[in-house]
């Protein structure tokens, strides 16, 4: 059956329905948002009639981060009633029931949806937990046959896991849908789950802050030691685990863990879901975490300042923050491999290793055991609790980290038992749960005793996979891989993808390569961001240093392999997603074409460290300015807008809205909702620039800048701004600069000037910028503790 979505209904507008709400509008979806009446509304009052689903999707748009793209994108979210507009379903391609989570309450929800629903219509619960099956009773065969369970995970937004559960009835095209719209359109990694208590997602990730509690309770272990081991070092969210049980709220953990104990009374660690006391004491004093501003960790503002106070489990009192070190943390900050410093933190000897051994020991063997209760398949666990819970890789994929015949041996030496399958898979040679050929992943099935592709991926490419066969050329910083039909990928390996000499040596060799033997350069990478922008340390040491020959070089340098970017004989594409900041913006903004990942956070943000966008960017806004509407008050103010856009380091919070910054361009540049597709596309995509004979744009001398008018606007402005006590001298200075660049410096009247022209005044006013010791007092304080300085 061939299924278009064009129109969802959410029945429930409460935290999570509102917010899949909000992010269907994202992908274009049109929404129907239902909600009870309240109490004694009046009949013909529809504003009081909608005022429980009104004021919860205002809440939720109001909300931080936000759940929505962009702003205007919530006007395609109609809202309505349970009584009123129930009907109003029947026009919907998609509904799905996120009302509280009691399953008397969504079986009579269900019960009028199969009075109104239109026959054929997907129908989906969104559940945490509650047995899938048991909504179905009583239910027709049509609705059996398209209904199944959602598990959106919490901001749906942006966490990535998209369970779908479904029954024995449940039609496999019905699935397939599902499992495809999930990850394509939704952009969700979306896993197929099994009808089992807190499907998979939970019931691992669950498990692992469970055990942690448990380990805490034996040994005494502080929560700051804790957060300091489960954070980025071995790949989880900085969050880590006391921080992300806030967050989540102890309330939440105790439901999940309590329906656990209850529900899976034959789970060989069902002790381990068992609350510790200290949690039921917290709960009953309602410190629940954020929403509560008291969990784990309390903020208070003391003489003016916040301090950061950590809960004595013992005690239950808060005490002042610590810094925590370890000496193996200290030993592990030197290695960049993530798997190779899990191993070493696991093969440590001191208080950190005791630790990771018996978390990771324990998360392996309950893993094991989970196959084929939660899943057949080993890929779909990494899977869930990778997207679910933020961690860089799944227990399998930290097992094979570690090796797995050696830990199975050290793991049952602790008392633990590891699968029967595990010990089949190594008697028969295996000895990995994945592996990768042809540059595709494949993961051991247990039930044929082979390795086969992961089903799902295999259009994808990923850099992973491709990596080791396909480099054809690398410095310390950067690979250059083929990624096939004559294209080429440039991948950045630097911290946080920082733009430094070797990076721009990357750039100019795959330019080089690619203009003699391929069709194409695409320029991505699957570091946790794009790029952060140019290595500030550098500017700083060179500043500091007086090296302002160095300085202008390289600044030149960069501006230069900017150009090339836009002026190579063959298209360039740029693939960014998470931050692309700084230079990282800028080498957007001179690509052929930019295929952005919906989460994309773009923008010039120099001004913060006190500067200008130096390598292209206050001239590439410049350029884009006169492409615009040329017409008196109209240029004047969008001249305001694009000044501001640079002077308020504005960053988008999505790839859609770097469109309206002025980051992005309309027409030209596109947004990919799937992380998995985003080489892909931009492959496509400069494919298809090639084969329509790719000729490269003409060096522009046309570029109209408006001279004084404009840069009486940028100084009259900052000195308004002064004036009002909004900015520093320092910052009037800066917006100087910035005026002078974009209006094209003294001129009496608009006149058409080249790039280079703008170029060479961007660069001259970045040098000058570098010489100022509030300049260099901000670059400091961002390099010694990442805040902006506004002195």
């Amino acid at each position: 059956m061939n299924r278009t979505i064009k129109k969802v209904a959410i029945l429930g507008s409460g935290v999570m329905g509102s917010r899949i709400a909000c992010h269907f509008a994202n992908i274009g979806v049109e929404v129907l948002l239902l909600d009870i009446v309240p109490k004694d509304a009046p009949a013909n009052d529809k504003k009081i009639r909608n005022k429980i689903v009104n004021d919860a999707l205002e809440a939720a748009l109001k909300s931080n981060p936000s759940p929505i793209y962009k702003k205007s994108f919530a006007n395609r979210i109609t809202t309505g009633n349970f009584e009123d507009n129930m009907k109003d379903i029947a026009t919907c391609n998609w509904i799905t029931e996120v009302v509280i989570e009691r399953l008397d309450i969504k079986k009579q929800v269900l019960t009028e949806v199969e009075k109104y629903r239109k026959p054929g219509t997907i129908i989906s619960s969104n559940t945490s937990g509650i047995p899938i099956h048991l909504m179905t009773e009583g239910r027709s065969d049509d609705f059996k046959k398209h209904f199944c369970g959602t598990h959106f995970f919490n901001p749906p937004r942006y966490l990535r896991l998209l369970e779908i559960i479904p029954t024995a009835d449940t039609s496999q095209e019905v699935i397939d849908f599902l499992m495809l719209y999930g990850e394509k359109f939704l952009g969700k990694t979306t896993v197929l789950a099994k009808d089992t208590p807190a499907f998979i997602g939970n019931r691992i990730g669950v498990y692992s802050i469970m055990q942690i509690l448990q380990y805490v309770v034996q040994t005494g272990m502080t929560v700051e030691e804790v957060d300091k081991l489960t954070g980025p070092v071995i790949g989880h969210p900085k969050s880590a685990t006391f921080r992300t049980t806030d967050v989540v709220g102890l309330d939440t953990l105790v439901l999940v863990a309590n329906g656990l104990a209850a529900n899976a009374p034959n789970d060989e660690e069902n002790a381990t879901f068992k609350v510790p006391d200290f949690i039921n004491k917290m709960v009953e004093n309602k410190w629940l975490g954020s929403k509560t501003n008291q969990g784990f960790f309390k903020k208070e503002t003391i003489n003016g300042k916040q301090d950061f106070f950590a809960l004595d489990l013992k005690t239950l009192e808060y005490k002042p923050s610590q810094k925590i070190k370890f000496a193996s943390l200290d030993a592990a900050k030197l290695i960049d491999d993530l798997r190779s410093r899990i191993k070493m933190l696991v093969a440590a000897k001191d208080k950190a290793g005791d630790f990771y051994r018996s978390i990771f020991y324990s998360l392996f063997a309950y893993s094991s055991n989970r196959i084929p209760e939660i899943a057949d398949e080993l890929y779909k666990i990494d899977d869930a609790v990778k997207a679910g819970f933020g961690w860089e890789i799944g227990p399998f994929e930290t097992w094979d980290a570690l090796g797995v015949p050696e830990t199975v041996m050290a793991i049952e030496t602790t008392g633990k038992k590891v699968a029967q399958w595990v010990h089949d898979m190594i008697a028969a040679g295996n000895t990995t749960f994945y592996k990768v050929e042809n540059g595709k992943k494949l993961y051991y099935d247990i039930s044929s005793k082979t390795y086969k592709i992961i089903p799902g991926t295999e259009s994808f490419i990923l850099l992973d996979n491709i990596r080791p066969t396909h480099t054809i050329w690398k410095n310390s910083r950067t690979s250059i891989t083929d990624i096939g039909d004559g294209i080429l990928n440039l991948e950045f390996h630097t911290k946080m993808n920082s733009i430094g000499g070797e990076v721009i040596e990357g750039i100019n060799k795959a330019i080089d390569l690619a203009e003699k033997d391929y069709r194409g350069l695409v320029i991505s990478n699957e570091g946790e961001n794009f790029s952060a922008g140019a290595n500030v340390a550098m500017i700083f040491m060179m500043a500091v240093e007086q090296e302002y020959d160095e300085l202008d070089f390289a600044i030149r340098q960069f501006q230069n392999t900017m150009m090339r970017i836009r002026y190579s004989s063959i298209p360039v594409v740029l693939a960014p997603h998470n931050m692309a900041l700084g230079g990282g913006c800028e080498m957007c903004m001179h690509a052929d074409k930019v295929v952005a990942h919906a989460e994309s956070y773009i923008g010039l943000v120099e001004f913060g460290v006190g500067l200008i966008p130096g390598g292209g960017g206050t001239k590439e806004f410049t350029v884009r300015l006169s492409d615009e509407l040329q017409d008196g008050d109209i240029e004047l103010n969008n001249f305001r807008s694009r000044f501001l856009t640079i002077g308020q380091a504005k960053v988008s919070t999505s790839a859609y809205e770097a469109f309206d910054l002025g980051y992005l361009r309309q027409g030209k540049d596109i947004v990919v909702m799937s992380l998995n597709r985003l080489l892909t596309e931009a492959k496509e995509q400069c494919l298809a620039l090639a084969d329509e004979g790719y000729t490269p744009p003409a060096h522009r001398k046309d570029i109209r800048v408006l001279g004084n008018q404009a840069l009486g606007l940028g100084y009259v402005g900052a000195n308004t701004m002064l004036s009002g006590h909004y900015i520093s001298e320092h910052d009037v200075k800066i917006s100087q600069k910035l005026a002078f660049v974009m209006s094209g410096g003294d001129l009496s009247n608009p006149t058409m000037v080249s790039e280079q022209y703008l170029l060479d005044m961007e660069r001259e006013a970045f040098l000058s910028l570098c010489t100022e010791k509030k300049t260099l007092e901000r670059i400091q304080s961002i390099l010694n503790g990442g805040k902006v300085l506004r002195n």
